[in-house]
């Protein structure tokens, strides 16, 4: 990767690099209290980088929780990513040996970048695909390893450092909504979430229902403008 690359790549990702390395350093701090340490926390992060999935994982093995039942959660809580994989693959198509990584790390905070942002000119699209990723992946493993250093000092948890993810969607998802004309897909999933939420209540079929509905619904729209379907 050349330096100008690096820079719009490095630029593109500094919002999730304020989210991942506060998220990543409690992920960091409840391996620590749960007893591993920093060569886990940092295999964990590269080979699993699941964000939410792996604080639910070291969370439910604390609790005793069987091997069999962490990895079904964890499936359930991140079943959202075959959604966001079937959309990416116009995108991926051509990156050779690079492709197999850029399916392993789209996180939440990658996809919404690599949908939003906009390659800057003179630089290759898949180029800057891999950088976003790879520095995204970068910023969570530092913060889990930062996170586990600390951990013996510190003991818990600070307060507050749990909304960092929240803190992190809202501003992805304003600068999305302020970069696009189209706001229907936004305006879609808020209100599908919503009558899914009304429906299945606060638990993961909630999540499911609502990707579920929401696949279809767009799936039509999309069909509707080429003309396949009116609807």
């Amino acid at each position: 990767m050349n330096r100008q690359l690096l820079a719009f790549a490095a630029r593109a990702t500094i919002p999730v690099m304020m989210g991942y390395l506060p998220l990543g350093a409690a992920f960091g701090l409840l391996m620590a209290a749960a007893d591993y340490g920093p060569l886990w926390v940092v295999l964990m992060s590269v080979i699993i980088y699941a964000g939410s999935g792996q604080i639910l994982g070291v969370s439910l093995l604390a609790a005793g929780a069987s091997v069999g039942q962490t990895a079904l959660l964890t499936l359930v809580l991140n079943f959202r990513q075959v959604v966001y994989g079937l959309s990416m693959l116009d995108k991926f198509r051509g990156m050779g040996w690079r492709k197999p990584y850029m399916i392993f790390a789209l996180t939440d905070e990658t996809y919404a970048l690599l949908t939003g942002a906009t390659v800057p000119p003179g630089v290759d699209e898949h180029d800057f695909f891999f950088a976003v990723a790879a520095l995204n992946h970068g910023y969570w493993i530092l913060g889990s390893l930062l996170g586990s250093l600390m951990g013996a000092l510190v003991g818990s948890i600070p307060q507050g450092v749990e909304f960092a993810m929240t803190a992190l969607f809202l501003v992805i998802a304003v600068s999305q909504w302020k970069g696009t004309r189209d706001h229907v897909p936004a305006l879609l999933g808020l209100g599908v979430t919503v009558v899914s939420r009304m429906i299945f209540g606060a638990k993961n079929s909630m999540l499911l229902g609502a990707l579920a509905i929401l696949v279809v619904v767009l799936a039509l729209r999309r069909q509707s403008q080429r003309g396949e379907v009116q609807i």
